[in-house]
Protein backbone atom coordinates (compact mmCIF):
# COMPACT_ATOMS: atom_id res chain seq x y z
CA UNK A 1 0.00 0.00 0.00
CA UNK A 2 1.67 3.19 -1.05
CA UNK A 3 1.44 6.47 0.55
CA UNK A 4 -1.00 8.16 -0.66
CA UNK A 5 -3.34 5.24 0.21
CA UNK A 6 -2.20 5.16 3.67
CA UNK A 7 -2.78 9.45 3.65
CA UNK A 8 -6.55 8.98 2.17
CA UNK A 9 -7.63 6.22 4.70
CA UNK A 10 -6.33 8.19 7.66
CA UNK A 11 -7.94 11.45 6.27
CA UNK A 12 -11.08 9.15 5.66
CA UNK A 13 -11.31 7.62 9.44
CA UNK A 14 -10.39 10.79 10.96
CA UNK A 15 -13.65 12.87 8.97
CA UNK A 16 -15.72 9.72 9.53
CA UNK A 17 -15.01 9.23 13.55
CA UNK A 18 -14.38 13.11 14.17
CA UNK A 19 -16.90 13.36 17.74
CA UNK A 20 -15.63 9.63 19.02
CA UNK A 21 -11.80 10.84 18.68
CA UNK A 22 -12.65 14.51 20.28
CA UNK A 23 -14.48 12.75 23.07
CA UNK A 24 -11.92 10.01 23.76
CA UNK A 25 -9.07 12.68 22.47
CA UNK A 26 -10.33 15.12 25.57
CA UNK A 27 -10.87 12.42 27.94
CA UNK A 28 -6.93 11.06 27.41
CA UNK A 29 -5.30 14.19 27.59
CA UNK A 30 -6.40 15.59 30.62
CA UNK A 31 -5.98 12.16 32.13
CA UNK A 32 -2.06 12.24 30.57
CA UNK A 33 -1.27 15.97 31.73
CA UNK A 34 -2.99 14.80 35.73
CA UNK A 35 -0.33 12.02 35.85
CA UNK A 36 2.82 14.08 35.13
CA UNK A 37 2.90 16.06 38.42
CA UNK A 38 6.13 18.15 36.50
CA UNK A 39 3.03 19.80 34.54
CA UNK A 40 1.12 21.48 37.59
CA UNK A 41 2.64 24.43 37.17
CA UNK A 42 0.90 25.06 33.91
CA UNK A 43 -2.28 23.98 34.78
CA UNK A 44 -3.49 28.03 34.90
CA UNK A 45 -2.17 29.16 31.78
CA UNK A 46 -3.58 26.13 29.98
CA UNK A 47 -6.94 26.83 31.64
CA UNK A 48 -7.02 30.54 30.49
CA UNK A 49 -5.51 29.38 26.88
CA UNK A 50 -8.61 26.77 26.91
CA UNK A 51 -11.00 29.89 28.14
CA UNK A 52 -10.01 31.87 25.50
CA UNK A 53 -9.98 29.64 22.68
CA UNK A 54 -13.31 27.95 23.24
CA UNK A 55 -15.50 30.76 22.92
CA UNK A 56 -13.11 32.18 19.63
CA UNK A 57 -13.86 28.73 17.95
CA UNK A 58 -17.92 28.67 18.56
CA UNK A 59 -17.84 32.02 17.44
CA UNK A 60 -16.21 31.15 13.96
CA UNK A 61 -18.35 27.99 13.68
CA UNK A 62 -21.49 29.60 14.07
CA UNK A 63 -20.65 32.50 12.18
CA UNK A 64 -19.87 29.75 9.42
CA UNK A 65 -23.22 28.10 9.99
CA UNK A 66 -25.23 31.42 10.12
CA UNK A 67 -23.53 31.89 6.30
CA UNK A 68 -25.69 29.35 5.26
CA UNK A 69 -29.02 30.50 6.28
CA UNK A 70 -31.53 32.98 4.84
CA UNK A 71 -33.01 35.53 7.71
CA UNK A 72 -36.14 35.03 6.09
CA UNK A 73 -36.24 31.46 7.34
CA UNK A 74 -35.54 32.10 10.90
CA UNK A 75 -39.32 31.94 11.79
CA UNK A 76 -40.96 30.40 14.56
CA UNK A 77 -42.31 26.85 13.26
CA UNK A 78 -44.98 24.90 15.14
CA UNK A 79 -43.02 22.41 16.80
CA UNK A 80 -40.98 25.01 18.25
CA UNK A 81 -44.55 25.37 20.71
CA UNK A 82 -44.17 21.45 21.54
CA UNK A 83 -40.48 21.70 22.43
CA UNK A 84 -40.29 25.07 24.28
CA UNK A 85 -43.29 23.70 26.48
CA UNK A 86 -41.72 20.44 27.42
CA UNK A 87 -38.88 22.33 28.40
CA UNK A 88 -40.44 25.08 30.55
CA UNK A 89 -42.99 22.31 31.89
CA UNK A 90 -40.12 20.33 32.90
CA UNK A 91 -38.33 22.37 34.79
CA UNK A 92 -41.02 24.16 36.87
CA UNK A 93 -42.69 20.90 37.89
CA UNK A 94 -38.88 19.79 39.27
CA UNK A 95 -38.63 23.24 41.15
CA UNK A 96 -42.37 22.60 42.42
CA UNK A 97 -41.05 19.34 43.82
CA UNK A 98 -38.00 21.36 45.83
CA UNK A 99 -40.36 23.34 47.34
CA UNK A 100 -42.50 20.77 48.41
CA UNK A 101 -39.54 18.90 49.48
CA UNK A 102 -36.69 21.03 51.30
CA UNK A 103 -35.16 18.21 53.44
CA UNK A 104 -35.23 15.38 50.30
CA UNK A 105 -31.69 13.72 50.99
CA UNK A 106 -31.37 12.67 47.26
CA UNK A 107 -32.83 17.01 45.94
CA UNK A 108 -29.51 17.78 44.27
CA UNK A 109 -30.86 14.81 41.95
CA UNK A 110 -33.94 17.35 41.58
CA UNK A 111 -31.69 20.50 40.80
CA UNK A 112 -29.59 18.40 38.34
CA UNK A 113 -32.54 17.25 36.50
CA UNK A 114 -33.43 21.21 36.39
CA UNK A 115 -30.52 21.67 34.86
CA UNK A 116 -30.36 19.25 32.28
CA UNK A 117 -34.45 20.76 31.46
CA UNK A 118 -34.13 24.21 31.07
CA UNK A 119 -30.30 24.44 29.52
CA UNK A 120 -30.83 26.20 26.18
CA UNK A 121 -30.21 24.35 22.71
CA UNK A 122 -26.33 23.95 22.63
CA UNK A 123 -24.61 26.76 19.94
CA UNK A 124 -22.92 24.63 18.10
CA UNK A 125 -25.96 22.25 17.71
CA UNK A 126 -26.39 23.86 14.29
CA UNK A 127 -22.81 22.28 13.22
CA UNK A 128 -24.29 18.43 13.84
CA UNK A 129 -27.64 19.38 12.63
CA UNK A 130 -26.29 20.60 9.37
CA UNK A 131 -24.18 17.28 9.57
CA UNK A 132 -27.16 15.00 9.76
CA UNK A 133 -29.44 16.87 7.12
CA UNK A 134 -31.39 18.73 9.22
CA UNK A 135 -33.17 22.64 9.19
CA UNK A 136 -30.28 24.81 10.46
CA UNK A 137 -32.25 27.65 10.29
CA UNK A 138 -35.51 26.01 12.71
CA UNK A 139 -33.06 24.68 14.90
CA UNK A 140 -31.44 28.30 15.03
CA UNK A 141 -34.79 30.01 15.65
CA UNK A 142 -35.51 27.28 18.45
CA UNK A 143 -32.08 28.30 19.96
CA UNK A 144 -32.64 32.16 20.31
CA UNK A 145 -36.09 31.40 21.97
CA UNK A 146 -35.36 28.68 24.42
CA UNK A 147 -32.34 31.31 25.78
CA UNK A 148 -35.08 33.87 25.75
CA UNK A 149 -37.42 31.55 28.00
CA UNK A 150 -34.37 30.19 29.98
CA UNK A 151 -33.41 33.79 30.93
CA UNK A 152 -37.17 34.67 32.21
CA UNK A 153 -37.73 31.44 33.76
CA UNK A 154 -34.29 30.83 35.71
CA UNK A 155 -34.73 34.04 37.82
CA UNK A 156 -38.66 33.69 38.31
CA UNK A 157 -38.40 29.85 39.37
CA UNK A 158 -34.96 29.20 41.21
CA UNK A 159 -35.10 32.34 44.03
CA UNK A 160 -37.68 29.63 45.21
CA UNK A 161 -35.10 26.72 45.12
CA UNK A 162 -32.44 29.03 46.56
CA UNK A 163 -33.31 31.98 47.52
CA UNK A 164 -30.81 34.27 47.92
CA UNK A 165 -30.04 38.12 48.93
CA UNK A 166 -28.94 40.27 46.19
CA UNK A 167 -29.84 38.55 43.85
CA UNK A 168 -32.89 39.88 41.97
CA UNK A 169 -35.20 38.49 38.44
CA UNK A 170 -33.27 41.92 36.64
CA UNK A 171 -29.38 40.46 38.24
CA UNK A 172 -29.99 37.41 36.94
CA UNK A 173 -31.54 38.25 33.90
CA UNK A 174 -28.76 40.20 32.65
CA UNK A 175 -26.21 37.74 33.76
CA UNK A 176 -27.75 34.87 31.76
CA UNK A 177 -28.41 37.33 28.91
CA UNK A 178 -24.42 38.24 29.00
CA UNK A 179 -23.52 34.66 28.92
CA UNK A 180 -25.32 33.07 26.30
CA UNK A 181 -25.90 36.32 23.71
CA UNK A 182 -22.52 37.02 23.04
CA UNK A 183 -22.05 34.19 21.26
CA UNK A 184 -25.60 33.85 19.71
CA UNK A 185 -26.48 37.00 18.59
CA UNK A 186 -22.97 38.41 17.40
CA UNK A 187 -22.21 35.41 14.86
CA UNK A 188 -25.38 35.65 13.39
CA UNK A 189 -25.36 39.51 13.08
CA UNK A 190 -22.06 39.38 10.98
CA UNK A 191 -23.02 36.30 9.18
CA UNK A 192 -25.95 38.64 7.51
CA UNK A 193 -23.73 41.88 7.21
CA UNK A 194 -21.11 39.49 5.19
CA UNK A 195 -24.02 37.94 3.16
CA UNK A 196 -25.43 41.25 1.69
CA UNK A 197 -22.37 44.08 1.66
CA UNK A 198 -19.93 41.06 0.86
CA UNK A 199 -21.45 38.62 -1.33
CA UNK A 200 -17.41 37.88 -2.92
CA UNK A 201 -16.78 36.70 0.75
CA UNK A 202 -19.84 34.80 1.22
CA UNK A 203 -19.56 32.59 -1.94
CA UNK A 204 -16.15 31.87 -0.83
CA UNK A 205 -16.90 30.92 2.79
CA UNK A 206 -19.51 28.45 1.37
CA UNK A 207 -17.11 26.25 -0.11
CA UNK A 208 -16.08 25.06 3.05
CA UNK A 209 -19.53 22.97 4.27
CA UNK A 210 -17.42 20.82 6.58
CA UNK A 211 -15.08 23.28 7.96
CA UNK A 212 -17.37 24.00 10.99
CA UNK A 213 -17.83 20.31 11.98
CA UNK A 214 -14.17 20.09 12.46
CA UNK A 215 -14.17 23.53 14.38
CA UNK A 216 -16.20 21.53 16.12
CA UNK A 217 -14.43 18.77 16.86
CA UNK A 218 -11.56 20.27 18.27
CA UNK A 219 -14.28 22.46 20.18
CA UNK A 220 -15.45 19.02 21.96
CA UNK A 221 -12.07 17.64 22.67
CA UNK A 222 -11.40 21.06 24.86
CA UNK A 223 -14.96 20.78 26.36
CA UNK A 224 -14.64 16.77 27.52
CA UNK A 225 -10.71 17.24 29.22
CA UNK A 226 -12.33 20.35 31.36
CA UNK A 227 -15.48 18.29 31.81
CA UNK A 228 -12.88 15.49 32.88
CA UNK A 229 -10.99 17.10 34.64
CA UNK A 230 -14.39 18.32 36.82
CA UNK A 231 -15.47 14.65 37.40
CA UNK A 232 -11.39 13.94 38.77
CA UNK A 233 -11.30 16.60 41.06
CA UNK A 234 -14.89 16.47 42.57
CA UNK A 235 -15.08 16.32 46.12
CA UNK A 236 -18.76 15.13 45.87
CA UNK A 237 -18.76 11.24 46.84
CA UNK A 238 -19.55 8.64 44.16
CA UNK A 239 -22.76 7.88 45.22
CA UNK A 240 -24.08 11.51 44.34
CA UNK A 241 -22.29 11.60 41.25
CA UNK A 242 -23.24 8.14 39.89
CA UNK A 243 -26.59 9.65 40.98
CA UNK A 244 -26.79 12.80 38.29
CA UNK A 245 -24.81 10.46 36.11
CA UNK A 246 -27.71 8.37 35.58
CA UNK A 247 -30.72 11.63 35.82
CA UNK A 248 -28.13 13.33 33.07
CA UNK A 249 -28.37 10.30 30.92
CA UNK A 250 -32.25 9.90 31.88
CA UNK A 251 -32.76 13.55 30.93
CA UNK A 252 -30.79 13.37 27.71
CA UNK A 253 -32.48 9.78 26.20
CA UNK A 254 -35.88 11.28 27.25
CA UNK A 255 -35.39 14.53 25.40
CA UNK A 256 -33.79 12.88 22.92
CA UNK A 257 -37.12 11.15 22.12
CA UNK A 258 -39.51 13.53 22.60
CA UNK A 259 -38.27 16.24 19.94
CA UNK A 260 -37.71 13.16 17.36
CA UNK A 261 -41.49 12.14 18.27
CA UNK A 262 -43.03 15.94 18.09
CA UNK A 263 -40.47 16.82 14.88
CA UNK A 264 -41.75 13.27 13.20
CA UNK A 265 -45.37 15.22 12.80
CA UNK A 266 -43.35 18.31 11.47
CA UNK A 267 -41.48 16.51 9.16
CA UNK A 268 -38.31 17.71 11.67
CA UNK A 269 -37.36 14.66 13.29
CA UNK A 270 -33.81 15.62 13.26
CA UNK A 271 -33.77 19.28 13.43
CA UNK A 272 -36.84 18.96 17.02
CA UNK A 273 -34.05 15.91 18.06
CA UNK A 274 -31.19 17.94 18.19
CA UNK A 275 -33.30 21.42 19.09
CA UNK A 276 -34.45 19.22 22.71
CA UNK A 277 -31.25 17.05 23.30
CA UNK A 278 -28.55 18.96 22.34
CA UNK A 279 -27.37 21.19 25.17
CA UNK A 280 -25.34 24.18 26.09
CA UNK A 281 -23.84 22.03 29.12
CA UNK A 282 -21.32 24.76 29.70
CA UNK A 283 -24.39 27.11 30.29
CA UNK A 284 -25.53 24.33 32.69
CA UNK A 285 -22.45 23.92 34.89
CA UNK A 286 -21.84 27.57 35.26
CA UNK A 287 -26.07 27.89 36.14
CA UNK A 288 -25.46 25.14 38.47
CA UNK A 289 -22.66 27.07 40.30
CA UNK A 290 -24.03 30.35 40.16
CA UNK A 291 -27.80 29.81 41.30
CA UNK A 292 -27.74 26.10 42.55
CA UNK A 293 -25.68 23.58 44.73
CA UNK A 294 -22.75 23.40 43.00
CA UNK A 295 -22.69 19.73 43.19
CA UNK A 296 -25.76 19.68 41.02
CA UNK A 297 -23.25 21.75 38.33
CA UNK A 298 -21.57 17.54 37.36
CA UNK A 299 -25.00 16.98 35.70
CA UNK A 300 -24.00 19.15 33.20
CA UNK A 301 -20.69 17.96 33.11
CA UNK A 302 -22.02 13.97 32.36
CA UNK A 303 -24.93 15.20 29.66
CA UNK A 304 -21.90 16.88 27.37
CA UNK A 305 -20.88 13.55 27.43
CA UNK A 306 -24.14 11.23 27.12
CA UNK A 307 -25.25 13.96 24.22
CA UNK A 308 -22.27 13.93 22.25
CA UNK A 309 -21.75 9.84 22.13
CA UNK A 310 -25.31 9.97 20.95
CA UNK A 311 -24.44 12.55 17.96
CA UNK A 312 -21.63 10.00 17.30
CA UNK A 313 -23.91 7.58 16.62
CA UNK A 314 -26.42 9.36 14.79
CA UNK A 315 -23.41 10.36 12.62
CA UNK A 316 -22.91 6.43 12.42
CA UNK A 317 -25.93 5.57 11.55
CA UNK A 318 -26.01 7.92 8.44
CA UNK A 319 -22.74 7.40 7.04
CA UNK A 320 -23.74 3.64 7.14
CA UNK A 321 -27.22 4.41 5.49
CA UNK A 322 -25.06 6.27 2.29
CA UNK A 323 -22.90 3.66 2.05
Amino acid sequence: MNTANITGRTIGFLKNWTLPISIISGILLYLIYDSMPFLSPAGPCLKKTIDILQPMLLFVMLFLSFCRIEPRDLRPRKWHVWLLLIQSAGFMLAAVAMVYLPDFHWKVLIEGAMLCLICPTATAAAVVTGKLGGDISGLTAYTIIINLAAAILVPVFIPFVHPSDGMSFFTAFSMILAKVFPLLIAPCLLAFLVRYLLPGLHSWLLRFPDLAFYLWGISLMLAIAMTTRSIVHSTVPAIYQAGLAIVSLACCAMQFWAGKKIGRKYGASITAGQALGQKNTVFAIWMGYTFMTPVSSIAGGFYCIWHNIFNSYQLYRLRHRKQ
